[in-house]
């Protein structure tokens, strides 16, 4: 992990409620050093007695060890079809709005063969009909949804949760705070998933930002691949472990149709991939304990699973036909980054990244994926020598400078190709959908956009800011509905953290290298101003290119450690000119952070808000 040292101006990570009333303390009484001291130990102290009483760490952890996942033999269980909820009615041929009912359960789900059953957190109609990950929601452009999510999840969460960071705690301490977030959606602020905006069994405690029990997402934009998760204030990484996320496409069949592209059930699927860890009496296991319990009792910086998992089963097998098959390839990993290739050589055809379709395909060897990044690709088997084919990883963990992979977790689905090859009327055309190039005359503004790790003493990782600045801080980037502004984001971590904006597509223009980037770090730790420190003194060195199957119209970037890293960002449709169906200056806003869950929930994560 990086070695940033804690500095002085950006020291107070925000922590539950007495070390909330410890930092006001603090700057109220700059001047009285003893009696903040003694106050915070006060706090402090309530704090723990405070988890005692209610019972705050509620997850109880199992006497059975960690499975080794060597045990588990791969290749044995069938890829699934993930179930399909059509978001439209059918009426004389034309398609209307529908309204749904989502419920999130706990049940038992089978990840492998040979691993007992896993309590899990599931989406569906119902509780039989829940599933790991979620079901696929289809939706067509143009026609809006109407969803209510539902929680019947019970009093105490399944998984450790650590209540030293910001966190939805109801009331009572009973319940899951959950909330859905609608991942690349062009959605309003109250539909929009705001971390706290959460709500607990049959809506009986509700967060500070809380507004209606039913969202509305409106399905304007352009079509494309995006997916729903929990969002919920400092839970996120817990409710996805144990299962909150599923996919959601937006098609447009006019202009789809032409493309040529392989369709139905069997030639185009999901595949979302992730990684998970086991105990041997098959419930998901998470180290309980914080790399600083002292100061976090369970928070990790980064969650890395041991097993790979595939639409719900571990290392899965699937037949295919030798001929073309689509895959929209979604990274539903908390901390893991994969970086996908064919084992015998296969190539991969990108037709799309993350909720936009390229102007044109791109070809390539390899895919590296950050967590909640898609791939939209197809591969044609009829070009493969082999039989099989695996599908693998090799990206180091941490990304990019962790451990290698193992054979466990470097190994993802085996895919058994027929013999015989078939007649594929299916193509992929030169040219995809156009959409406008990025024009940096359009810009309104330009903003410095900075990564911050702070560690211990010990040099463990204590919290994560984005400007030197808390989730609770007041907000600052309030960009002008229908604006386009150019955001230079500047990593001083040693991570590389994927950058998703609520509501932002974007298109990554240039990295550039930090020169000295120690001397730029120590003058950004006390100032936490890129003008100030001279940024275009140390922005001058090697230029990467960004890789041409990420050259459109992103919602998630991966920027790389001690780069600057310029996207340009729009706040309007790229498809068409027409205004938002709604108003985006409306509360609660949205937000922007890393999509490492771990860093998230640590508030690496600001609020961001509209102005007309």
């Amino acid at each position: 992990m990086p070695t940033t040292r804690l500095g002085s101006p950006f020291k107070y990570p925000t922590l539950s409620v007495f070390n909330h009333l410890c930092l006001h303390t603090a700057k109220a009484q700059e001047t009285n050093k003893l009696g903040t001291m003694v106050a915070c130990v006060l706090f402090k102290f309530l704090d723990l007695i405070s988890f005692a009483l209610f019972g705050v760490l509620t997850a109880s952890v199992a006497q059975d060890k960690q499975l080794n996942s060597s045990k588990l033999e791969m290749f044995v269980d069938e890829l699934p079809h993930l179930p399909k909820i059509h978001g439209f009615d059918v009426v004389s041929g034309v398609p209307q709005s529908k309204s749904l009912v989502i419920g999130m359960f706990k049940k038992k789900w089978k990840f492998h063969r040979d691993l007992p059953p896993t309590p899990v957190y599931a989406y569906g109609v119902s509780e039989d009909l829940a599933t790991v990950p979620g079901p696929t929601i289809e939706a067509l452009q143009g026609i809006d949804i109407h969803v209510t999510w539902q929680n019947h999840l019970p009093p105490k969460h399944i998984l450790p949760w650590d209540p030293t960071i910001p966190t939805a705690i109801p009331a009572n301490k009973l319940g899951i705070p959950t909330v859905v977030h609608l991942h690349g959606g062009v959605v309003e602020p109250e539909s929009d998933g705001f971390a706290n905006s959460w709500f607990t069994l049959g809506f009986q405690e509700k967060g500070p930002t809380w507004t209606k029990q039913t969202c509305h997402y409106h399905n304007q934009q352009q079509p494309g691949n995006l997916w729903y998760h929990d969002h919920a204030m400092g839970l996120t990484r817990i409710n996805i472990l144990a299962g909150l996320f599923g996919a959601y496409i937006i098609r447009h069949p006019q202009s789809e149709a032409h493309l040529g592209l392989p369709t139905g059930d069997e030639l185009d699927r999901p595949l979302i991939v992730f990684d998970r860890s086991f105990r041997t009496d098959g419930s998901i296991y998470m180290n309980c304990t914080g790399d600083n319990p002292s100061l976090h009792p369970h928070w990790r910086p980064e969650y890395f699973g041991n097993a790979i998992i595939v639409n719900g089963k571990a290392w899965p097998r699937v037949t295919v036909r030798r001929r073309k098959h689509r895959f929209r390839i979604l990274n539903a990993s908390n901390a893991r980054y994969f970086r996908f290739f064919f084992t015998n050589g296969l190539q991969f055809t990108h037709v799309g990244s993350d909720s936009v379709y390229l102007n044109k395909p791109v070809v390539t060897n390899e895919i590296l994926l950050a967590p909640s990044e898609i791939a939209d690709v197809v591969v044609d088997f009829s070009e493969s020598k082999t039989n099989t084919a695996i599908l693998a990883n090799d990206a180091p963990y941490p990304y990019p400078d962790g451990s290698p992979v193992n054979e466990a977790d470097s190994k993802v689905i085996k895919f058994f190709i027929l013999e015989h090859r078939e007649i594929d009327r299916w193509r992929v055309p030169k040219m995809l959908m156009q959409y406008p190039r990025p024009d940096l005359s359009s810009a309104s503004r330009s903003r410095y956009i900075t990564m911050y790790e702070y560690m211990s003493t010990t040099g463990e990782s204590t919290h994560l800011y984005l400007n030197g600045k808390s989730f609770e801080a007041p907000v600052e980037e309030t960009p002008k509905v229908g604006s386009t502004e150019v955001w230079n984001v500047i990593n001083l971590t040693g991570d590389n953290h994927p950058l998703h904006i609520h509501m932002g597509l974007f298109v990554a223009l240039d990295q550039i290298e930090l020169v000295n980037a120690e001397e730029f770090r120590k003058c950004m730790m006390r100032m936490n101003d890129a003008i100030k420190c001279q940024i275009s003194k140390y922005a001058r060195g090697k230029r990467v290119e960004v890789p041409a199957h990420e050259k459109g119209w992103k919602n998630v970037f991966k920027i790389k450690p001690e780069f600057v890293t310029k996207i340009l960002v729009r706040f309007s449709y790229i498809h068409s000119n027409e205004s938002y169906p709604f108003d985006a200056t409306a509360e609660p806003g949205y937000v922007y952070h890393c999509h490492i869950l771990d860093h998230e929930d640590n508030e690496m994560m600001r609020p961001l808000k509209f102005i007309e």
